[in-house]
């Protein structure tokens, strides 16, 4: 059973260290040039990702991969099977560690910490950093309870009444469920599902939320609904998703990364950028090549 990355929010856990130096406040490089009295401020970046590898044994999955993930957008990672685009998303909250072979080289700093330092407890990264994944995985539980569990384990002191309403509403599912709270989760339909785990994701208010590919185990309809709804929740948290379908990261995502496997079999960065230029005008021609389907 995988272990659940839905659990209440707090701050990072570490034994008496120095810290090191901070990354919330770092920003993107400011445009030159721009002298204007109503200049934007440069955005923040939420997580940094530096020289990431990820290992299973002697086999490098990925490698040396550097991107900079930016607060309240959202960040697509797309790229041909076995890339490692979900092995890469996975090194984001330390979901890797449950592997036995794995192991990670490279620094993952989010909210000014590096989440892999010695110092750090990996199921505090996890209750600011919540995941959910590719195939609806509700708990043999009520929906009351599949959206409570995590805050009841960790204490939560507030309304549970309200942060179940609250958790349901920011995933659009509230208004269909409201009447029917204690039946199973699995009486809902899969679309229904997924938004329910991205509901028990909510309920621990994590800084960022991580999605492995949400959508593909659902129909279109589903799945644009999913869609509309992660528009919806980036105006209040950061995500970051994987997906294997263009249109939508085109449609649902505003910078993405495209990987790919070099001669190695190890997936690294080709391109990384604005959705709207790297689908329009990719700089890399291998970029250009994937995107028009001419492999992949």
């Amino acid at each position: 059973m995988e272990l659940d990355s839905n659990e209440i929010s707090e701050p990072l856990a570490t034994t008496p260290a120095d810290h090191s130096p901070g990354l919330a406040d770092s920003v993107g490089p400011a445009s030159e040039g721009a002298a204007s009295d109503a200049e934007k401020p440069a955005p923040i970046i939420t997580m940094e990702i530096k020289d990431i590898s990820v290992y299973y044994g002697g086999f490098r999955a990925v490698k040396d991969v550097s991107l900079r993930i930016q607060e309240h957008a959202i960040t697509a990672l797309i790229g041909p099977s076995g890339c490692g685009k979900s092995t890469l998303l996975r090194s984001f909250n330390r979901m890797n560690d449950l592997i036995s072979t794995a192991r990670v080289e490279g620094q993952v700093i989010f909210n000014g910490q590096d989440i892999y330092a010695d110092n750090v407890d990996p199921v505090e990264v996890r209750r600011q950093i919540g995941m959910v994944f590719q195939k609806p995985n509700p708990f043999p539980k009520s929906i009351y309870a599949n959206v409570s569990w995590g805050a009841k384990i960790n204490g939560y002191k507030g309304n549970m009444d309200d942060l179940v309403e609250q958790s349901l509403t920011q995933a659009a599912l509230w208004k269909e469920v409201k009447d029917k709270l204690n039946e199973s989760g699995y009486s809902l339909s899969g679309g229904q599902q997924q938004r329910l785990c991205i509901a028990r994701a909510l309920a621990i208010k994590p800084d960022l939320i991580l999605m492995d590919e949400p959508t593909s185990a659902l129909d279109p309809v589903a799945t644009l609904r999913i869609e509309d709804l992660i528009q919806d929740l980036k105006s209040q948290y950061t995500i970051c998703i994987v997906t294997h379908n263009m249109q939508q990261a085109a449609r649902a995502s505003d910078f993405t990364a495209f990987l790919n496997m070099d001669h190695d079999r190890a997936g690294q960065l080709i391109e990384f950028g604005e959705t709207a230029n790297l689908f329009t005008k990719p700089e890399n021609e291998v970029t250009e090549q994937y995107i028009t389907g001419r492999f992949g």
